[in-house]
């Protein structure tokens, strides 16, 4: 009883739906009147300042009032007695003006009032529904359904606070001279048709678009504020479940809920607009067919269309908009998040997760989560927007409507098993990816030590096989994405063939008005449903990404270490710890029984052999050891300078400031008491010379006296110092010694590790470590007194000299005072890797190109491995899939008005057409794979192949995140999205332009007008593409700048956190995320203000076809039934052809980017790769050297100039200078990482320039100055090539003394080296580098500087091992140790890039004036000191 009187309501014929409609009518006014009377006065009631939205709403509203009195009236006047319609029309009238021109006190009223219109309006567009069911409607069905769009602006105007309303919308779209973007000034109407992005887009058409260019975030959209509020909802989350564990992704939709909350408003809005889109067709038809309810119904309904046409673009384009915008807010926040995290996360984790692996979090899958709200809304809308269309369908066919839901129900669950399986491969496939980054992060960073090992083919190889293993899977990722492609393309075609059939099985008749009905249908869901494979990748992989990323999130924290207030007895450190491990339930501690306390203004040396803790003390100090067992109190300010010197791209000045403010005296100071006043001289732009990543244009003296400077200028309370003077010459760290440690440090507490024991006598204590245990501490003297280990580290500084060197200095000694006190008058530091000479910086900005670079990035892809022929024959394919749809949709339509035609045959061509596009379906997938992997194939190759024979001066004049970024990021949108995107892309415009062919051809009377408006398309495409093309490539350069940031905080976290600069380097990290989120905000609400415009025009299109078949003739109702049911998806096609081509334009920027470094000069040209040197060369080791001259860049000037000498077979040869006498560039030279600009260097009459490079490195042996392990195991450290037996390896370790540290290991010569070989000490990285040359044993060997960070002890066993097993080699050593050269054939002396001399050592000291006799002199007189 109940049902039926409801069903009787619907039915707008009925007394019972007039008796409603009027109640409520009289209830709303009833309502207003009690308003006006008894609660608001009507000056208070209205707003003096209406809006645009509110001019909008009363112009519609009171146009649609004013529509259903003249129409009630009408209706009176012909005795039919509706005068409900009049009352409707007043009451619509009145209510609308009170919801538009309301004031802001009145919200909470209006509020109520809208929700109440707006369910009225829904009810009679229920009501004209229901009866165009049963009957064919009229004018006041469209009135009725024209009021459920007043009252959404209505509801609009309801739920919009009143600040937004009465003042945003008032406000003038702005210029952004102010620097933030108009966006965040722009009124509801500006919103909603992206005008406030105009001024950008005048900017990019008239010039390009550089970064200063494109206006400032959002307060609200800013890294910082998104990265607070994702902090405060997951400390609420740990309130409410403190044991519990924690969701990251709970954190992030609460952060969030109301912006998605706001864009799934908009999603349903554009869904329900959308599926009136069969309605208006089934009206439409039977307008073409003559059966028109009323006249002009055909111009009502485009007047009709257009306004549900653009209400829908409209709805949509804020739902996207705002879904991006989510995202865009969600990738910062945890780019923000990984970053906060690396700063504080214990040392401990970096075990499970390398550099490259946060890399891999930042730039792939912080982006992937970021995606993925572009998507969420996409799931829920596409299901209901299927039960629309099945509804419209039960409507249209009745019962048969079941077999299209048995299709979808077929599809979905066939989708199951194979989303299981893309999860699988999507994961393997991070994984895989993660294990390749991290070995060619490694690798890149150790460019220079591969290519004077002449290991880059092997490491080239062992990371291609790392590749090998990614592209399986990828290839897996791929063939799943090519299965979906085929799966949900086909259901469309699959669900109208079944339901013909059933149609015919049920004896549903077939007539073009409910057959074209359906197709629309069908067509309209076609777009969401071939969206579902990207919907369905992207969930997965955000699902993976998200895992990834929590479980780093979730590592534990380091304590962090607050500077205490001094203690009364004025003790800067307390130590008191039993065991100190860097590793978890470890039997053997690093430390043990560390029991110390060192008074303020102490001066403390630690000293000890190799691999005895002397760093992981100072570790300890800084907290950054994970595991101990007692405890550790700091009191003061700590300054650090590290072994392995960490410098950031940046100015000399950026690097010693550090964040602190500037003080002229103090900085200047710095650099005095650094040595660094003559080296500043020397660069091209004194200290604000930018310094190359690392530090890779200065040498490794200056590098450390920067160290020194920036420790300085922080004016600490306790300094912690790294064996800073391994890189110095003896000159230069006594000057450091004497006016940095013991003069400006002078009332501060110190704590120096070093080898050079001369300095020991000047502390007020001395830490002997040995074994990880403190055997010793006291004075010099007392030590020297009951220490027998430190009487032999002391002594051991003597015995490695010739007994002739210290009488010369004896017999020529002056005062001491004399010796000690030089002048500051350091000659330039090393200018051997000084490339930052006269001119230009040496860091450049990013190279980007420019303009429109049309086809080009396009063709660079294709042409890889087959790339046109797969693209060509998939281009043709996919024309053949259209072309087959058109065909069936056509002879669906001629087969219908044909009586001669049985529905039997009809359905059965129309099935058989339909299963034939399939194959096309299935092979475009094919192909699109086949494109894909092999372009992703040669791409790699070609990269890896130009990366690594780079020359070096490439090397060191690109940041290390450039490089990363490509080898991550823009490989994997090549890998994974280019292939479908460009496949996609091209179809979608195939599909568009032969959609206005079919149109035009049907109605050929508005070509012109169709014509007209593809014109105007390509007008405002090009006006888009000029600012678009250069937001995308500002987007690539600034991401690099993040990828830079994080991998340069990464290496100097200790650093960092030592001088609590977290903070600092935090915020600049949100700097570079914004500097990176600007171009990609304004990037995507490009493509929407394109969006829009496009949809817009494509509106008029539709509308101007409708007009045109209605007033100008009516024609084949099938053929116009087809041609409607394919205009109604024109702005789903253009929607998505516009989408997929700003995405395939933003993603081939990554073609782009990665082509610029496909395309590197090789440091080998093709005519010397041909050429070998003779088997066995070099035979005897002798090595001319002819008039060498070597500049770094052309135009720069010489940093060696005309060295001529000769190195006989099996000399040995010292090479001494100053710091910055150009000894590293010789070396450089003789193993071509620079070429000569003049002469040559010929070995065993074999020019070396006209020989390969491999051939050459691999056949001179070398102990680098930067001692450097790779991950993986002892035995691959030493012997990665596999040449040499175990019992060779360890004959090896024994020479080298460390045997016994290996053994002690778990796994021997298995046993792990981590990243950067940090689990073992610098000095035996560096005995791991001599064991490397004992295994080659080449006829020359080359130690730059090779034991600078090993005790004396070790360096004279080290030095006599040398002696005994290159006996019979050529040795070239450069050496700062003057002891180390005495008992070797020759010296070569250099300064300032000159041959100074060259003759035996002990005529050399003999010699007034030498060189070699000064430096001698100076080396004695400190180890007296």
């Amino acid at each position: 009883m109940l049902l039926e009187s409801f069903l009787e309501m619907l039915n707008s014929d009925t007394y019972l739906n007039h008796i409603f409609l009027l109640s409520l009518d009289f209830l709303l006014l009833f309502i207003l009147l009690v308003l006006l009377v008894f609660k608001i006065s009507l000056r208070n009631l209205l707003s003096y300042g209406i809006t645009k939205l509110s001019i909008s709403s009363t112009i519609f509203n009171g146009c649609l009032s004013l529509g259903y009195i003249v129409f009630g009236v009408w209706k009176l006047k012909e005795q039919h007695q509706e005068y409900e319609l009049v009352v409707h029309g007043i009451t619509w009238l009145f209510v609308s003006l009170f919801i538009s021109l309301r004031k802001k006190q009145t919200f909470l009223i209006v509020k109520i009032y809208s929700i109440i219109a707006f369910l009225l309006a829904m009810f009679l567009c229920i009501t004209s529904m229901w009866k165009f069911k049963y009957d064919h409607g009229n004018a006041i069905d469209l009135l009725n359904g024209l009021s459920f769009v007043g009252a959404i602006l209505l509801l609009c105007i309801g739920f919009i606070k009143g600040s937004e309303c009465d003042e945003t919308c008032y406000k003038p779209l702005q210029d952004f001279e102010d620097g933030i973007t108009p966006f965040a000034n722009a009124g509801f109407l500006g919103n909603l048709s992206f005008w406030w992005l105009n001024p950008l887009m005048k900017k990019g058409k008239s010039k390009t678009l550089e970064d200063e260019d494109v206006p400032h975030l959002r307060l609200a959209d800013e890294a910082g504020t998104c990265f607070d509020q994702f902090n405060e909802k997951v400390d609420m989350l740990k309130r409410k479940d403190p044991l519990g564990k924690l969701s990251i992704l709970m954190a992030i939709l609460l952060c969030h809920k109301k912006s998605i909350l706001i864009s799934g408003v908009f999603a349903l809005i554009k869904v329900l607009t959308l599926t009136t889109g069969p309605l208006f067709l089934h009206t439409f038809i039977k307008v073409a067919e003559g059966r028109e309810s009323f006249k002009y119904e055909g111009f009502a309904l485009t007047a009709g269309f257009f306004l549900a046409k653009c209400l829908e673009s409209l709805a949509e384009r804020q739902w996207l908009f705002r879904s991006r915008l989510i995202g865009l807010q969600v990738k910062s926040s945890l780019t923000a998040a990984i970053f906060h995290k690396q700063l504080h996360v214990l040392n401990a984790a970096k075990k499970t997760h390398s550099p490259g692996q946060i890399m891999n979090y930042v730039t792939v899958d912080a982006h992937k989560i970021g995606e993925f709200p572009f998507w969420f809304h996409q799931i829920w809308t596409t299901f209901l927007q299927l039960v629309l269309v099945l509804c419209v369908m039960y409507y249209s066919i009745g019962v048969a409507a079941s077999a299209a839901l048995v299709i979808v129900i077929v599809t979905v669950v066939a989708n199951s098993p194979l989303s299981k399986l893309q999860l699988k491969y999507q994961t393997n496939l991070m994984i895989a990816q993660d294990k390749r980054l991290k070995a060619i992060t490694e690798a890149l960073a150790h460019m220079k030590v591969l290519k004077l090992y002449s290991w880059e083919k092997h490491f080239m190889d062992a990371i291609s096989k790392l590749r090998s293993e990614e592209t399986k899977w990828l290839s897996f990722v791929q063939t799943q994405k090519g299965y979906y492609l085929v799966l949900f393309w086909s259901s469309p075609i699959l669900v109208s063939s079944a339901t013909f059939v059933a149609c015919y099985l049920f004896g549903v008749p077939l007539h073009v008005s409910n057959v074209f009905t359906f197709l629309a249908s069908i067509n309209l869901v076609q777009q969401p449903i071939r969206n579902l494979p990207d919907v369905v990748g992207a969930f997965i992989e955000a699902k993976v990404s998200l895992s990834r990323i929590v479980k780093f999130l979730e590592e534990p924290d380091m304590h962090t270490r607050d500077m205490k207030k001094k203690r009364q007895d004025d003790v800067n450190i307390c130590i008191n710890c039993t065991d100190v491990s860097w590793e978890m339930n470890t039997l053997k501690p690093t430390l043990k029984d560390i029991n110390i306390d060192i008074k303020h203004g102490e001066k403390v040396a630690v000293c000890g052999e190799v691999g005895s803790g002397k760093s992981t003390l100072l570790s300890l100090i800084l907290g950054e050891v994970p595991y101990i067992n007692g405890t550790v109190d700091v009191y003061g300010k700590i300054a650090y300078v590290s072994q392995t010197a960490w410098i950031q791209t940046g100015t000399i000045q950026e690097n010693i400031l550090f964040g602190s403010n500037m003080e002229p005296q103090r900085y200047r100071q710095a650099i005095e008491r650094s040595s660094l006043v003559k080296d500043l001289e020397m660069l091209p732009f004194g200290d604000l010379t930018e310094i190359g990543e690392r530090g890779n244009n200065l040498s490794g003296g200056q590098k450390q006296r920067v160290q020194l400077a920036r420790a300085l200028y922080q004016d600490a309370d306790i300094y912690l110092l790294d064996d800073p003077f391994s890189a110095v010459d003896a000159h230069t760290s006594t000057n450091l010694f004497n006016d940095y440690v013991m003069g400006a440090l002078s009332g501060k507490t110190v704590l120096l590790v070093t080898h050079q024991v001369e300095f020991l006598p000047a502390f007020d204590s001395i830490l002997l470590i040995s074994s990880g245990k403190i055997m010793e501490s006291g004075t010099f003297d007392e030590l020297l007194t009951k220490s027998e280990e430190f009487q032999d580290l002391v002594s051991a500084q003597k015995t490695t000299s010739d007994p002739k060197c210290q009488e010369v200095h004896a017999t020529n000694k002056r005062p001491m005072e004399a010796e000690i006190e030089f002048d500051n008058n350091v000659s330039s530091e090393e200018r051997d890797d000084v490339v930052s000479l006269k001119g230009d910086q040496l860091i450049k900005a990013e190279e980007r190109e420019v303009g429109d670079a049309g086809l080009k990035p396009y063709i660079q892809y294709l042409k890889h491995n087959k790339g046109f022929l797969y693209f060509s024959l998939a281009v043709i394919v996919h024309s053949m899939f259209v072309v087959g749809q058109y065909i069936q949709s056509y002879k669906l339509a001629i087969d219908l008005q044909d009586s001669s035609v049985s529905r039997l045959k009809l359905i059965r061509v129309y099935t058989v057409i339909g299963l034939s596009v399939i194959l096309f379906l299935i092979l475009r997938s094919v192909l699109a794979v086949k494109l894909g992997l092999g372009a992703s194939k040669s791409v790699y190759t070609t990269l890896s192949s130009s990366l690594f024979f780079a020359p070096m001066s490439f090397f060191d004049s690109t940041p290390f995140g450039r490089m990363l970024s490509r080898v991550s990021s823009d490989l994997s949108i090549v890998d994974i999205e280019l292939p479908f995107l460009l496949n996609y892309t091209v179809g979608s415009i195939i599909i568009s332009y032969s959609t206005y062919v079919i149109l035009c051809f049907f109605a050929p009377e508005v070509l012109l007008i169709i014509v007209l408006m593809i014109y105007v398309t390509i007008l405002v495409q090009r006006y888009y593409n000029a600012s678009a093309k250069e937001l995308m490539r500002l987007n690539g350069t600034t991401k690099s700048l993040v990828a830079n940031h994080l991998a340069e905080s990464i290496s100097g976290i200790m650093t960092i956190r030592a001088f609590g600069q977290e903070g600092r380097f935090f915020l600049k990290n949100l700097e570079f995320i914004d500097k990176n989120a600007r171009p990609i905000f304004h990037t995507f609400s490009a493509t929407e203000w394109l969006i829009l415009r496009l949809e817009i025009i494509c509106t008029i299109i539709m509308s101007s076809w409708m007009l045109g078949m209605t007033s100008l003739h009516s024609g084949s109702s099938g053929l116009t039934g087809m041609a409607f049911s394919y205009g109604l998806s024109l702005n789903a096609i253009l929607v998505w052809c516009v989408q997929c081509h700003c995405t395939l334009e933003n993603s081939i920027i990554s073609v782009e980017r990665l082509e610029q470094y496909m395309r590197i000069p090789s440091e080998e040209s093709e005519l010397v790769q041909t050429n070998h040197p003779l088997p066995g060369w070099p035979t005897c080791g002798k090595v001319e050297i002819r008039d060498l001259k070597v500049r770094y860049r052309p135009n720069a000037p010489l940093v060696l100039q005309g060295i001529s000498c000769t190195f006989e077979g099996g000399q040995k040869i010292g090479v001494v200078g100053r710091t910055g006498s150009g000894k590293t560039t010789l070396i450089s030279a003789l193993f071509r990482l620079v070429e000569p600009t003049d002469g040559k260097i010929i070995i065993d009459e074999c020019d070396i320039s006209t020989i390969r490079l491999h051939d050459l490195r691999s056949r001179v042996g070398i102990i680098p100055q930067d001692a450097t392990l790779f991950t993986g195991s002892v035995r691959y450290n030493l012997d990665p090539l596999s040449k040499y037996s175990d019992d060779q390896i360890w004959n090896v370790l024994d020479k080298c003394q460390l045997r016994e540290a290996v053994q002690e290991k778990e796994g021997g010569l298995d046993s792990s080296v981590v990243q950067d070989g940090s689990n073992w000490s610098m000095g035996q990285r560096q005995l791991f580098c001599l064991g490397r040359a004992l295994l080659k044993r080449s006829r020359i060997l080359v130690l730059d500087e090779a034991t600078a960070s090993i005790d004396n002890a070790t360096d004279a066993i080290l030095q006599k091992t040398i002696r005994i097993e290159f006996a019979d080699c050529t040795v070239i050593t450069v050496a700062h140790r003057i002891p180390t050269v005495m008992d070797y054939t020759k010296v070569l002396a250099i300064s300032d890039g000159k041959l100074v001399e060259f003759d035996e050592p002990k005529k050399l000291i003999n010699k007034e004036g030498s060189l070699f006799r000064m430096l001698v002199k100076e080396y004695w007189a400190r180890v007296e000191k």
